[in-house]
């Protein structure tokens, strides 16, 4: 766990540069794409030549003595719950990063875009258990809380199970919302409950991986460690090499059907390369998406 001095100037280090990538970069691309789960009832106007007749106020038309129409916006208040994955694997990387500071930095820099918009953010973390509940609410304190719990997380589980993380989100909260599924997705048999949750949420996946995940160096006798039994097995890289680079695509192809079968928005990142544009080009891609519907 990190000095509490050093996780405060982590955490605060964290908000500005959010900040500044949330006005210099995602401004206005956020709301977007996000929609509002229904509408509200905004004010009345004098009936047009073309408004629809079903629009008409009965009451105030009947006041005024002509026809009057409602009019109505959409609602864009939302809910936003990050789901994060604080198994001991998110504990690994081997550039500057690991992957709990990644999903440490995306969860502010998308809490932080959806503050302007005065949404009410939450947050689940999960291992082989649910670990953490933040109940949604507005404000910059309720980030602040989030970011901390990620950094400083000291969860009872070693293990991943998504599937519990996803079971819990559908029974806390009913009502639609927008979730953000931050993991290494080192799972399997999920596939149901994201199927589920895509159903009754907007969900997203953003998938932290590393590169030594998925290949290693030629370098002889090595000594490997899996972070969630503590399992050790020396391995020679060199003729191991190009089936562990193997069964590793072989996995991320599994994890890719899954999402495919869903239809979930994904974002993948990796630990040695900047989260930006990998943002960028969702909110992107999803802008044209929403603006085709």
């Amino acid at each position: 766990m990190l000095d509490k001095d050093i996780l405060k100037k982590q955490i605060r280090q964290l908000e500005i540069k959010s900040n500044k990538l949330v006005n210099e970069i995602f401004a206005g691309q956020y709301q977007s794409v996000f929609k509002g789960q229904g509408i509200e009832f905004a004010e009345v106007r004098e009936y047009q030549i073309g408004d629809d007749f079903r629009s008409i106020d009965r009451n105030v038309t009947a006041r005024h003595g002509k026809p009057f129409i409602k009019l109505f916006a959409e609602e864009r208040e939302l809910t936003v719950i990050f789901l994060i994955d604080v198994s001991a694997s998110q504990n690994f990387g081997s550039s500057d990063k690991l992957k709990s500071e990644i999903a440490a930095e995306v969860s502010a820099l998308l809490a932080f875009s959806s503050l302007k918009n005065n949404d009410r953010i939450g947050m689940l973390s999960f291992s082989d258990q649910v670990e953490k509940i933040i109940k949604p609410r507005k404000g910059k304190n309720n980030i602040l809380r989030i970011i901390n719990e990620i950094l400083s997380s000291n969860p009872k589980g070693t293990k991943t199970s998504i599937s519990t993380a996803l079971r819990a989100i559908n029974e806390i909260w009913t009502r639609r919302a927008i979730v953000f599924l931050i993991s290494d997705f080192q799972d399997e048999n999920y596939d149901k409950d994201l199927a589920i949750t895509a159903k009754r949420h907007d969900l997203i996946c953003i998938r932290v991986e590393d590169e030594r995940e998925t290949d290693i160096s030629k370098v002889g006798l090595i000594e490997i460690q899996d972070p969630e039994t503590n399992e050790t097995t020396i391995v020679d890289s060199s003729s191991l090499s190009e089936s562990f680079k193997q069964n590793a695509l072989e996995f991320k192809n599994r994890t890719d059907n899954i999402f495919k079968k869903s239809e979930v928005g994904v974002i993948n990142l990796n630990t040695k390369d900047s989260y930006v544009k990998p943002l960028i080009r969702f909110f992107k891609e999803r802008e044209i998406r929403v603006g085709l519907k």
